[in-house]
Parts: C-alpha cells; structure tokens; sequence
C-alpha cells in the first residue's frame, strides 16, 4: 500500500508535465554550449542587455542619427557603469577588455564632430569584445 501511495503523486505530476507540455506551458528548452564558452559566458555574466544598447546604437549611427546614438549610449555607459560591482568581481580583465571598448565607443560618439564610420567601427569592435568575452564569438 505504500508503495502506490508514492507511485499515485508521481503519477499525477508527470500527467500534469505532460498536457502542460503539450499546449507549450513546460515547454523544455535545452542549448547545448560548449564547457569553454559556457564557463567564459558564466564569469562574466549575461550581457544581453548592454548587447542589445549597443545594437540599438549601431542601428541610429547606420540611419545617420549620430546625435541619437550618443544619447543611447549614455544608457549603456549608465548601466554598465550600475552593473560594474556585481560583474568586474566575476572577471576582472574580461570587464577592462569591454570597459575599455566601451570608452571608445563613447569617445568615438562624443567627438565635437563625430566620424560616422568611425563611431560604427567603435560599436563593431565592442560587439566584438562583448562576443568574445561572453563566448558568442
């Protein structure tokens, strides 16, 4: 008898794990990383969101709205700047590799007359420096 008193609530959950799988509640999501690209994106930590400021920022220098960009790239100077207690513990020269991609993109937009092409070569080369630090290179 207890054995099928244990067996009953496995029972249920996995009923449960599968209808919920099936409309895509429980859903797994696996990737497969590789140990070495794993292990450099975990010292780090996710730079997704910085990732994604620059994009933006890139996107505004390629439409010629250089006064844009360099408002946007204020956020990623803010954030990173907010962000550097928790991150610079985790790696610290991966951190100074991007900090200093950063102040040349930063730079690069805040000329007193900024070169298009060299602020877009700015935010590809910290593209760069992210990806590769994070493993995504």
């Amino acid at each position: 008898m207890k054995t099928f008193n244990l067996v009953k609530p496995t029972l249920r959950v996995l009923a449960v794990s599968i209808a919920a799988s099936s409309v895509g509640a429980l859903a797994p999501s696996f990737s497969i990383v590789a140990p070495a690209a794993a292990a450099s994106a975990a010292k780090i930590g996710d730079l997704s969101p910085y990732r994604t400021i620059v994009v933006d920022t890139a996107a505004l220098v390629d439409k010629g709205d250089l006064a844009g960009a360099k408002t946007r790239i204020k956020d990623l100077e803010l954030s990173w700047d907010d962000a550097e207690p928790s991150l610079k513990p985790r790696a610290a020269a991966d951190w100074h590799k991007i900090d200093k991609a950063i102040d040349r993109a930063l730079s690069a937009l805040r000329a007193a007359a900024p070169d298009a092409a060299a602020c877009k070569q700015s935010l590809t080369d910290l593209l760069a420096t992210m990806d590769g630090v994070s493993g995504s290179a």
